[in-house]
């Protein structure tokens, strides 16, 4: 009986080290900051993926806020039919965010690389408040 526990975890075990290595394996589709500038402009959805207080320090006008941790459970608020760009504040928390709306069957994803922090590097503009 011990035994067939103690197989059964290590079978789990094993599984969850496969499913991680594929899900970090994953090709996540990324967009510089002039890319993702050219697509807001085209419309696109912009998902800021941060905390508020990162949000009302300067973000993208008429983005959207979920932050990460939120976001599994918030994906039905997004829209299907539209482009999303996912942004964060350094381009890490994007990919994240991306790659759970690739597991939730979203298609014309992508994240920003370099975030708000290279966005508004470039100059394109940012408000603050909520």
């Amino acid at each position: 009986m011990v035994l067939g526990v103690v197989a059964l975890l290590v079978s789990y075990g094993v599984y969850q080290q496969i499913a991680f290595a594929n899900r970090h394996s994953q090709t996540i589709p990324e967009i510089n900051a002039q890319q993702a500038y050219e697509k807001y402009q085209q419309g696109a959805f912009i998902l800021d993926v941060r905390q508020p207080d990162e949000w009302n320090q300067g973000h993208i006008a008429n983005a959207t806020l979920i932050p990460l941790d939120q976001l599994p459970q918030r994906v039905s608020e997004l829209p299907r039919d539209r482009e999303i760009v996912v942004v964060c504040r350094s381009g890490n928390r994007s990919r994240e965010g991306t790659l759970i709306l690739l597991e939730n069957g979203f298609k014309q994803v992508s994240s920003m690389a370099g975030g708000v922090i290279d966005w508004s590097a470039r100059g394109y503009p940012l408000v603050q408040g909520p």
